[in-house]
């Protein structure tokens, strides 16, 4: 596909949680596409060490997604935002709904009315298949009904309501993208919100037992980092799509069970199994058609969830583990 923001002039462009995994991911294609950054972040889960092969070309804010003048102060001058930040954890909404709902729509209203008030051309959301629910029709397609069953559904499909709702009444331009399960390096096992892929991958590495909440057939469709950051630049540059929404995801699934057993394969090591009642709040299956983005984005995933794994796995035998310990001795935040 190739460097795309390199048919297009220079931009000022603001990035919310880009020192999380999927916003640093994208801050480094931006910078290295030749464009001025801005990243706001307030470093619950993300880490500036994530951007530190970019540290000199970028703006660095401290900032919580909820402080509304912050984030008008800022988006002041800019072209793109790409509003990443949010609480992710499906089980974490579920427990803490108020928290939740406090920064994954009120931060979004927060982007939207600065983006209004400083005249941004385009808005990009992460938005999330966690939408749609458990209903079972597969693969999912974005004209089907939302039934989330979680809060962090609800959070974000109203988060896609205000945005869409934005773009009709104030021209401001917004797409989102419906991620499914993403993973990658700089994606941290440790950590509440992470994806089960980062979590297996750990604990198959370290040698303990994976833990399957539920019979471990439940299936995913995974999509490496890289993917979805070219359907953020793709959202970001081509014309006619506001207002769009888009599934971004590799159009395939994988059960957990059969996850583990590649990881293990890409790794050398064996899989310990242990199983749990299933969770509050999971879906069982799910499953995306990619038609629509891409039909109306060109985006195209172009690396897929084995050779994602991988990649992943030799990140983590090296720059993962090195970057786990330096952090548990204090050493990087």
């Amino acid at each position: 596909m190739g460097r795309i923001l390199h048919a297009v002039a220079v931009m000022k462009i603001f990035v919310t949680g880009g020192a999380g995994f999927i916003g640093s991911h994208l801050v480094c294609r931006l910078v290295e596409d030749g464009h001025a950054v801005k990243v706001v972040d307030d470093f619950r889960t993300g880490f500036r060490e994530n951007l530190a092969s970019v540290a000199g070309s970028v703006e660095i804010i401290e900032a919580d997604v909820r402080d509304a003048a912050a984030i008008e102060r800022h988006t002041k001058g800019c072209d793109v935002v790409f509003h990443e930040a949010a609480v992710v954890s499906v089980p974490y909404s579920v427990e803490h709904p108020e928290e939740t709902n406090d920064v994954n729509i009120r931060g979004t209203l927060n982007v939207a009315l600065a983006a209004r008030r400083n005249g941004v051309r385009r808005v990009v959301f992460a938005s999330s298949a966690a939408i749609y629910g458990d209903e079972p029709t597969l693969p999912k397609d974005e004209a089907m009904l939302p039934l989330p069953v979680s809060p962090y559904g609800v959070e974000k499909l109203a988060s896609e309501h205000y945005l869409r709702t934005f773009a009709r009444l104030d021209g401001i331009e917004t797409v989102a993208l419906r991620y499914f399960n993403v993973f990658g390096p700089r994606q941290d096992p440790s950590s509440p919100y992470s994806g089960v892929i980062s979590v297996f991958v750990s604990r198959i590495l370290a040698d303990e037992a994976v833990t399957f909440y539920g019979d471990g057939l439940q299936s995913r469709d995974f999509v490496y980092v890289s993917n979805v950051v070219d359907a953020n630049v793709l959202a970001a540059t081509k014309p006619g799509v506001s207002g769009r929404v888009y599934n971004v995801a590799c159009g395939a699934r994988t059960t957990l069970l059969d996850l583990a057993e590649m990881i293990a394969a890409a790794s050398g090591q064996r899989v310990v199994k242990r199983h749990d009642d299933p969770r509050a709040g999971d879906i069982r299956d799910s499953l995306a058609d990619i038609t629509r983005a891409r039909t109306e984005l060109g985006y195209e995933p172009r690396v897929g969830v084995g050779e994602g794994l991988r990649r992943l796995v030799a990140y983590e035998q090296t720059e993962g583990a090195r970057k786990r310990g330096e952090r548990a001795r204090g050493l990087l935040r």
